[in-house]
């Protein structure tokens, strides 16, 4: 599946279970939300801090699969074409980026 067709099948989604998009402040919050669960399972996991035990049934995968709902919401409510965008910013890294990380002594 493309990003496009990951938009429209969110669109969709809304449009037959969520009656209508929250506003875009709302998402920007659920994001930031979505965004803190993520990174309280990569800091207990991977991190120094102990896992709790409540913690420990939570699927890295799906918190991050809410972090990519929410974004494609963002995406669709504000009008932006998220495989255009992506494709233009994976340019641009591509050509600013590959020496800079080939030549980083911190990288070898």
């Amino acid at each position: 599946m493309n990003i496009q067709n990951a938009q429209q099948e969110v669109d969709n989604w809304i449009k037959n279970h969520g009656v209508r998009y929250f506003n875009e402040l709302t998402n920007m919050a659920q994001l930031t939300e979505e965004v803190g669960e993520v990174a309280r399972i990569i800091a207990r996991r991977y991190g120094e801090q102990s896992e709790k035990e409540s913690d420990k049934d939570k699927d890295l995968g799906e918190e991050l699969a809410d972090v990519l709902f929410v974004v494609l919401c963002l995406a669709n409510q504000t009008g932006i074409d998220l495989q255009e965008a992506f494709e233009k910013r994976m340019d641009k890294k591509t050509k600013r980026d590959h020496d800079r990380h080939h030549n980083n002594k911190k990288l070898k």
